[in-house]
């Protein structure tokens, strides 16, 4: 019942007209941005987040959530009509959607899409205010060691899950581990890694990080692989969908939320793989007609993925505002919005500031009916957006990236700074390095240094402190864990392979066998 009050009052806060004009702001430029070729949620967020700097807090997040969710379903547009996924997440769709499209059933894949990820934000939406609060009266426990293992558990959930190898993974961390430690160190007035620039002496923005890795980084990419000229689009009337359709993907709506939710709040777990569960359970039950379509375009290979991709969104914004504790790329721009206003995201944040987290909360419910209303009649709009010259989009990004930069601080240094980080996003993506776990790495990696330390000097240096506590243990060992499993799936792999081959396993070899 608490709860309940909470996000009442929080719909107090939510509903009055400045606050809903942001968040139709917020979910029109974040849908906008979102169609746009190659450009997925995280780097949707990151470019947009300059423009919430001199807006009141709350009015800020409430607009960034519309940001948030505007990504998630610009998303699909573009998987659908250009074949082209913005983030992994969104290749399910993107298999089964365009298909549809080159069929001439664009407008049906575009509605089930729109009204899944209605369906699946609002009661994921509703699963975070029920499970929130059970999370921030288990987190109110935690001490310095806990924290710290908890961040440990970030780094090595992130580094093997959104890397296709543990060790670029761990290298993408280093990175953002490096740059977290330029600046003062708080505790011993030293300057660390600033070359003498005094303008680093409060260490790199972590905009600036999140605009240069993730905006500039992937648009210098995108436009290094991307010929100059207009893509085929499809084109699409009004998003509709007929009696037979709705039949067809009410269960793989509710599926897919009941998918997506739990593995976008553990540590790790995204959107990937809901989406592919989701995919397959849709593919194993469809019957007839659905059974004859998929592969050729089945709309419940939209509709399912599609709601488990928006239902984990809202699942990751459990440890994001519980913990601090960022799941996914996306939810690392949002605490990077949460602490350049000061904020720490955690058990704290609902007690010291429950206005603003409950108006966040709460706009989410009315910023995915906004996006309804806007997609259902505006498909063919976005479809129109598309056909922007493919220079003129990347150079505009790369423009506004650095727009949005300089007026934080109006500082040619930082200018540089985002140059440097944009040309390390692109080495980046060129050789194969995720960048979540940096820029997780850069947010977290102050805050584990001081509970680290915290915990050593309570303990008075003994590092038994580290796992005596029964939750810091519980983590280390999940840490651990997440760290092996890559390696396990390899392993497994490659005894199945060696099996089906018909070869005799390693362990059973005969002993003077090579």
């Amino acid at each position: 019942m608490d709860s309940l009050t909470m996000l009442i009052e929080g719909f107090s806060t939510a509903l009055t007209p400045i606050n809903l004009l942001y968040a139709l702001a917020g979910v029109t430029l974040g849908t906008l941005v979102g169609v746009l070729p190659g450009i997925g949620p995280a780097m949707t967020v990151a470019l947009l987040l300059p423009i919430t700097f001199n807006v009141p807090p709350a009015s800020a997040f409430i607009m960034f959530a519309g940001i948030y969710y505007g990504g998630m379903y610009g998303g699909s547009t573009t998987s659908i009509l250009l074949n082209t996924p913005g983030e992994s997440s969104s290749m399910i769709t993107a298999l089964e959607g365009n298909k549809m499209a080159k069929r001439g059933r664009a407008a049906q894949a575009l509605a089930t899409a729109a009204i899944g990820s209605f369906i699946a934000g609002t009661i994921a939406t509703g699963l975070l205010v029920v499970a929130a609060p059970l999370v921030v009266d288990f987190a109110i426990s935690f001490g310095p060691a806990d924290y710290f293992a908890l961040a440990v558990l970030a780094f090595t959930a992130v580094s093997s899950v959104l890397s296709r190898s543990v060790v670029r993974g761990l290298a993408s961390l280093g990175v953002g581990l490096f740059i977290g430690l330029i600046g003062i160190d708080m505790q011993t007035g030293q300057t660390r890694l600033t070359l003498g620039i005094e303008q680093l002496y409060d260490g790199i923005d972590v905009v600036i990080v999140a605009v240069g890795l993730f905006a500039l980084g992937e648009a210098l990419y995108v436009a290094s692989r991307l010929r100059h000229g207009t893509p085929d689009i499809i084109p699409v009337g009004r998003a509709w969908m007929g009696r037979s359709d709705w039949s067809r993907s009410w269960r793989p709506w509710l599926r897919g939320t009941a998918f997506g939710f739990p593995f976008g709040a553990l540590p790790g777990g995204g959107a990937e793989i809901p989406t592919f569960l989701s995919y397959a359970t849709e593919k194993r039950l469809a019957k007839g007609v659905a059974k004859e379509e998929y592969g050729k375009g089945a709309i419940e290979g939209v509709a399912g993925p599609e709601a488990a991709n928006n239902a984990s969104a809202a699942g990751t914004l459990v440890p994001l505002l519980t913990l601090g504790l960022p799941v996914s790329a996306t939810a690392a721009i949002m605490l990077a919005a949460f602490q350049q206003y000061g904020l720490q995201p955690g058990p704290q944040l609902f007690d010291n500031n429950p206005a603003l987290v409950w108006g966040m909360i709460a706009s989410l419910f009315i910023g995915n009916t906004m996006l309804l209303i806007l997609n259902l009649p505006l498909a063919p709009v976005w479809a129109k957006v598309l056909s922007i010259p493919r220079p003129y989009l990347y150079a505009g990004i790369v423009f506004f990236a650095a727009l949005g930069v300089y007026a934080l601080q109006n500082s040619w240094v930082d200018l540089i700074v985002l140059y440097v980080l944009g040309m390390l996003g692109y080495a980046m993506r060129r050789f194969g390095l995720p960048v979540a776990p940096a820029v997780i790495g850069m947010i977290l990696g102050p805050m584990a240094e001081v509970q680290l330390r915290r915990a050593l000097a309570i303990s008075t240096g003994d590092v038994s402190v580290l796992v005596t506590s029964p939750i810091a243990a519980v983590l280390l060992g999940l840490a651990a864990l997440a760290l092996a499993i890559p390696f396990i799936r390899a392993y497994t792999a490659r005894r199945a392979r060696r099996t089906s081959a018909g070869e005799m396993p390693a362990d059973k070899e005969p002993a003077g066998r090579p």
